[in-house]
């Protein structure tokens, strides 16, 4: 049975005919992650663009298109990662009650606070310099 890896290496690489694969191995098959690996590469990304319009049911459809449009090779994709600071939830249920507004907003004020400045609003709500470090984390 196939993992997304395999997938992958058979859409860049080894290109074999549909006939190969059992039904054991389609089940495994995941469009959008197919979709998110190969986007990584920055020469494929108006071709991933496009043939994510397909349904993601027509995994046969999808895979027969990168097998045939993408050159083969073994070159291996850095997955891109976000950058985006995730913050802790109670930080965020702490503040969105002080301010009294949404989490969304509790998030965007966060992205533009310093961090002494949220220890300093932290401890002005009344909370201990270990809760405080807890949070932050």
């Amino acid at each position: 049975m196939k993992n997304i890896f395999d997938w992958l290496k058979e859409i860049n690489y080894t290109k074999s005919p549909i006939n190969k694969f059992n039904d054991k191995d389609w089940e495994v098959w995941n469009s959008y992650m197919i979709h998110r690996f190969l986007s990584m590469n920055p020469e494929f990304i108006e071709l991933v663009n496009h043939v994510q319009e397909f349904p993601p049911q027509s995994k046969v459809a999808i895979y027969n298109i990168y097998k045939e449009f993408i050159p083969k090779n073994k070159k291996w994709n850095k997955y891109i990662k976000s950058n985006i600071k995730q913050h802790n939830l109670e930080l965020l249920d702490y503040l969105s009650k002080y301010w009294e507004c949404s989490k969304t907003e509790t998030r965007d004020y966060l992205n533009i606070l310093e961090d002494d400045q949220i220890i300093n609003l932290l401890t002005s709500i009344g909370l201990e310099k270990k809760e405080i470090n807890k949070l932050l984390k």
